[in-house]
């Protein structure tokens, strides 16, 4: 977390001073950027669709090869810009997929790794989503909260009209709000109901001033559900499972495991309302939409809500969702592999 700390401060203070780059390599164009574009898109697909432990080794061959090969060539600066901000989107769903496959110590490298590209593309909203991206896995698998609300601040601090010297680089509504959400679950892990509040609060406002497609593309799976985290974390069920719900309304079935975390923080929420066979039918739910999920995250959900479960002993319920849910992979915990 130390490095992590140094790398959100010196983008905040130091932006503009990027590491100097070699040209050894062949002349690299705009063609050679959309592969790495399409490439990367083609990733993010089957994260979405399989999990960060599906594909991950075949990115990151990519990036060891492809990628590196293109770094190392010649370019303009015009190009470069283009070339390092693909570059660091490529690396950032590395870290994601990593994270997502429980390779926590890796993840963390290849965050760093990205903000470093998006530093010297000079993009400064893609160096702000990966200080929240990096916030997301200190609250959610590394437990170091304060220090995840940190870098969501950061985030937003350094994407804000203040801090930035045009217009392009100002963060969108979606993209503050993001920023927003990612404190205010950090908060609420914390137990600090007061600063989660505030924070949720700035993220709906935000939210309210967003404009159908302003962007950025990637945020398309941004929704309610962050808030519904916030509330299951702060021992607020009835709000968990109102944010929950209008999240599963409002999906398209893009983002496979976006609607299986929502619909576990359902099954969280019923279950903290005493309602435990609507709790076991979300989660049976869940289950058997993350069937082919390759996810460590995923597995963390489950772990959680069968920690829930114990609340109901031995009741028919609860036996009934154990017998069934013992023949999906993703409760037996088969379909992990990285």
């Amino acid at each position: 977390m130390a490095a992590w700390n140094s790398a959100s401060l010196a983008w905040l203070v130091d932006f503009d001073s990027a590491p100097a780059r070699s040209a050894s390599g062949g002349r690299i164009g705009h063609a050679d950027i959309e592969r790495v574009r399409t490439t990367t898109d083609f990733f993010a697909r089957l994260d979405n669709q399989y999990g960060g432990g599906h594909a991950r080794r075949s990115l990151v061959q990519f990036l060891r090869s492809d990628l590196a090969i293109l770094l190392r060539g010649n370019y303009s600066d015009e190009t470069a810009a283009s070339l390092f901000s693909v570059g660091a989107e490529a690396t950032l769903l590395a870290a994601w997929m990593s994270y997502d496959a429980g390779l926590n110590g890796l993840a963390q490298r290849y965050f760093i790794q990205a903000l470093r590209l998006a530093c010297e593309g000079d993009d400064r909203l893609l160096a702000g989503s990966i200080l929240d991206a990096m916030s997301h896995h200190a609250t959610t698998f590394l437990g170091k909260f304060r220090e995840a609300a940190n870098l969501a601040r950061a985030a937003r601090m350094g994407t804000s009209s203040v801090a930035t010297p045009t217009l392009s680089s100002v963060a969108t509504p979606t993209l503050t709000a993001l920023f927003y959400a990612m404190e205010a679950r950090a908060h609420a892990r914390l137990g600090d109901a007061s600063a989660c509040d505030a924070a949720m609060s700035a993220a709906v406002r935000e939210f309210e001033r967003r404009k159908p497609g302003e962007g950025p593309d990637f945020l398309d799976y941004f929704d309610d559900a962050e808030l519904g985290h916030c509330n299951r974390d702060l021992g607020r069920a009835t709000h968990a499972t109102t944010y929950a719900t209008q999240s599963l309304g409002e999906a398209n079935g893009e983002y496979l495991r976006s609607g299986f975390f929502a619909t576990m923080v359902l099954a969280d929420a019923y279950l903290d309302q005493g309602e435990g066979e609507q709790a076991c039918q979300a989660a049976l739910r869940a289950l058997e939409l993350g069937e082919q999920l390759k996810s460590a995250r995923c597995a963390a959900y489950v772990d959680e809500f069968r920690a829930r479960l114990d609340r109901l002993g031995n009741s028919r319920v609860a036996r009934d969702f154990r017998e069934r849910a013992a023949e999906i992979p993703l409760w037996r915990g088969d379909n992990l592999a990285q």
